[in-house]
């Protein structure tokens, strides 16, 4: 039986992150087209045919358990605006990772993110019952690595040359995490910090 089981939907206040299907990669890959999105992430995807294989290759990592995508749908807008998954999945261990997440620019600085997180994590903590939730990101994104601090989670500290990028360049990847002991805590500033957002 799989851990996370087929057809999981998660629901926020301002999004659905509905699984992801392959009537999903063209939208999806129009999307991606803004090279802004993968400033910080290793492989960039603003190439159709490259972001459109990835999620080919994601759809793989299902049936093998190590990662569930999804898409991102705004519920007011009706549309897709990015993507996010559950990765690096570990069920013996009960954790996993939040990863892969890119919002189209026009909903950065957002309540989005926030959403997005607080509906991830409930699933997590609440419905899985995992004992830790990770998340990284470029050891240079200083937007992101601010945005995961706010959230609560815990700077583990840097990976060194952890990936090598499409360009061939090495980067360093600042490792976070949030702790089931820690999760009421978390879900309260959560829960708060998405509720002023939506309210600015």
């Amino acid at each position: 039986m799989h851990w996370i089981p087929e057809g999981t939907l998660l629901e926020g206040e301002l999004v659905s992150l509905i699984p992801l299907d392959p009537s999903h990669f063209n939208e999806l890959a129009l999307l991606a087209d803004d090279k802004r999105i993968w400033e910080h992430i290793p492989v960039d995807m603003s190439n159709t045919v490259k972001c459109i294989s990835a999620f080919n290759t994601a759809l793989t990592y299902v049936q093998n358990e190590t990662e569930y995508p999804f898409i991102i749908y705004h519920k007011a807008n009706r549309k897709i605006i990015g993507s996010t998954r559950l990765m690096e999945i570990s069920q013996p261990n009960t954790k996993l990772e939040i990863g892969w997440t890119w919002l189209h620019p026009d909903y950065w600085a957002t309540a989005i993110n926030l959403d997005c997180k607080l509906a991830l994590l409930t699933y997590c903590f609440e419905a899985l019952e995992a004992i830790r939730v990770q998340l990284k990101t470029d050891e240079n994104n200083k937007r992101s690595r601010k945005a995961i601090l706010k959230i609560g989670a815990k700077f583990e500290g840097i990976l060194r040359k952890d990936r090598i990028r499409d360009n061939g360049t090495v980067r360093n990847t600042a490792y976070f995490s949030i702790l089931d002991t820690e999760w009421p805590d978390v879900k309260i500033n959560l829960t708060r910090l998405l509720n002023k957002k939506m309210h600015e």
